[in-house]
């Protein structure tokens, strides 16, 4: 048995220079290049395939030490491990940096790394809140290496069903600090927190658990009367509710509008891509309801059109939500009155729905349609926001009170023939995860 296993001997192996393989037995081989280049190998078959492992030149590994090398492999073979696979692992965890890091120092740096390419501070804010709230109670102590899918499923259990979308937003980060802590060499292995083919078979998926809660809205047709009541009340916060109702913009973008995004002369609001929730600039026609706000604002404050008692020097959110309690509709949301221009426009006019999506802001068609039409058409959607500032106020035609549909534009005439991308409208705004801030 020692002849089929040890066959070679150390001058033979000195000797050698014809190129190929010289066998020792039990899978050894030394291996000769043609360029004279000598090295051992290990050759095993498993699983139908055969391999090769490389145990080092004949300059650094002698004979002997390639012996017990082959003989390790054949071990592991025995155990049912590949001894390949085993070399690769142990390489990998050596490239891996020996400093201990725990999970909540990496999201610290994370976040750092990233916040510069957020679009505001409130995505920033967000991350952080989440992380303290959810995450470091049950992660943020422990080596990042040590971080396991049972581990990810104790942060997640609690709150997978009470609050989904705050949970799929958890799973989505601790996903992409651990991706982080993987590149950087904190760790090795696939990433536990991963959806596809991994947590999907242990949590239930979150389309069948979400409930989504739309912004309480107000009818359409009760939008005159309260208006009415609206202007009685005196105030910037009633101004400013007035005027996002009027331009069917979010309070977030009304509260921090400056005057120096508004042209008077043309009557334009240009909103910069960095406040608006798609990211990209927006512009408002704005009716001439609209301009006689904002000429009832004029003066108040240099920046601001609408100046609150804040450290910033805006309008608190809250303000508008006590105009509405006061106007006695308390149950109803400053975001909901976009559904009730949205309907507006549905039920009431025969305006394309393309351009009311448009004015809220929301794409429309596909990608490939959106990178052909750039237009935002806003002169076409200046006869929409005169309408609607018109119903507003009450002033309907004479053909409403046929029950016929509104035509279009300030004159009564249709729309011009103006091609729109023609596909399915995404209206993404109007709703709300229940465990979600409004």
């Amino acid at each position: 048995m020692a002849k089929q296993i040890e066959k070679l001997t150390a001058n033979k192996v000195r000797r050698a220079c014809r190129p190929g393989r010289l066998g020792d037995g039990g899978g050894l081989y030394l291996q000769i290049t043609p360029s004279g280049n000598k090295s051992w190998i290990f050759r095993y078959g498993r699983q139908g395939r055969e391999h090769f492992m490389g145990l080092g030149p004949l300059h650094t590994v002698s004979l002997v030490e390639a012996r017990h090398a082959a003989q390790q492999a054949r071990k592991y073979l025995f155990q049912n491990i590949d001894p390949l696979a085993r070399k690769r692992q142990h390489r990998r965890r050596a490239s891996i940096r020996p400093e201990h890091k725990r999970f909540k120092a990496c999201a610290e740096e994370y976040i750092r790394e990233h916040a510069a390419g957020w679009r505001n501070d409130k995505h920033r804010q967000q991350w952080e809140n989440t992380m303290r709230d959810y995450v470091y109670p049950y992660l943020g102590a422990i080596d990042v290496r040590r971080v396991d899918t049972a581990e990810i499923l104790h942060v997640l259990r609690p709150i997978w069903t009470a609050k989904t979308e705050t949970a799929t937003r958890v799973r989505e980060r601790i996903q992409r600090v651990l991706d982080w802590a993987t590149v950087h060499q904190y760790r090795e292995g696939r990433n536990p927190a991963r959806w596809k083919g991994h947590l999907e078979v242990l949590l239930p998926p979150p389309a069948k658990l979400k409930r989504v809660r739309h912004h309480a809205a107000l009818p359409f047709q009760e939008i005159g009367e309260f208006m009415a009541a609206l202007r009685e009340q005196r105030g910037v916060a009633a101004h400013a509710l007035e005027f996002a109702i009027l331009t069917a913009c979010r309070s977030g973008e009304i509260l921090k509008a400056t005057w120096m995004e508004i042209d008077l002369e043309r009557g334009t609001w240009t909103l910069p891509a960095e406040r608006t929730k798609a990211g990209r600039a927006h512009r408002v026609p704005l009716s001439t309801a609209a301009l006689k706000v904002l000429a009832a604002q004029t003066g108040r404050s240099g920046k601001y059109v609408f100046p609150g008692g804040t450290e910033d020097g805006t309008l608190s959110s809250v303000a508008m939500t006590q105009v509405l309690k006061r106007a006695g509709v308390g149950g109803v949301t400053v975001h909901g009155f976009r559904s009730t221009f949205r309907d507006w426009v549905a039920e009431q006019t025969r305006y394309p729905s393309e351009w009311a999506e448009i004015s809220l802001e929301h794409r429309v068609g596909s990608a490939t349609e959106m990178a052909y039409f750039r237009s935002d058409l806003l002169e076409e959607r200046r006869g929409l926001m005169e309408d609607w500032a018109r119903w507003c106020a009450g002033d309907r035609p004479p053909s409403q009170d046929q029950g016929l549909p509104l035509m279009n534009g300030p004159t009564g005439n249709p729309p011009p023939n103006r091609s729109t991308p023609e596909s399915t409208s995404v209206r993404d705004g109007d709703s709300m995860a229940l465990d979600e801030p409004t």
